[in-house]
């Protein structure tokens, strides 16, 4: 099934970067999941993780770590670890993952899981990510992984100039996968697509 899944990918052209494929490759989803889901580790649909929380399908966690176009040297900020497997792929692509959790159960569950993996540069914080992160900006890429009324002020602050934001805005029926590109303190943004995700918790949530 993960075979699958990456020849789907490449055939369509929907995720290009060589080098996230081969993250993904290496960061067994099967360590983020609860063990009544194994046997569906590989479908490319959203699955329960507890707490009604959900880790994302395949495609768009891919379409989303493809969109921040990761260097080696950056430090980025996700806001909602959930279990941690997208914070996981991108420790591969990136020099540090400061992620956010809001809600203490996943907090548990994500360090347990990053933890088993054996990956030193993911840091796991109990913490309203809608806020951001001032103690570790700024940041070189920022990526919010629940539904949000508009990209999160703060977070947008403590972007770095030219830093790269994505996460899905819109109402709770229905979002769009918005990019922002930080140009002279402004960010010029573009639509990725539609998509459905759990709503953002916190200050600038819901």
């Amino acid at each position: 099934m993960k075979k699958e899944l990456i020849e789907y990918w490449q055939k369509s052209g929907l995720v290009k970067d060589k080098q996230l494929i081969e993250a993904f490759k290496k960061t067994s989803r099967e360590n983020f999941i609860r063990k009544e889901n194994r046997d569906e580790v590989y479908g490319d649909y959203p699955l329960p993780i507890g707490f009604g929380q959900t880790i994302s399908q395949p495609t768009t966690v891919m379409l989303m770590i493809e969109a921040l176009e990761l260097k080696k040297t950056d430090k980025v900020l996700e806001v909602g670890a959930g279990s941690g497997w997208c914070a996981a792929i991108m420790s591969r692509l990136a020099k540090k993952i400061i992620t956010t959790e809001i809600i203490p159960g996943l907090v548990e569950f994500a360090k347990n899981n990053i933890k088993k993996c054996d990956i030193k540069n993911v840091e796991i914080v109990k913490w309203d990510g809608s806020q951001g992160y001032e103690k570790e900006a700024p940041y070189d890429k920022v990526m919010l992984t629940a539904a949000c009324p508009s990209l999160p002020k703060p977070c947008i602050e403590q972007l770095k100039e030219n830093g790269i934001i994505i996460g899905p805005v819109g109402s709770l029926f229905g979002q769009d996968m918005i990019k922002g590109i930080k140009v002279k303190g402004i960010l010029e943004t573009e639509n990725l697509g539609s998509f459905m995700f759990v709503p953002l918790k916190g200050k600038y949530g819901y």
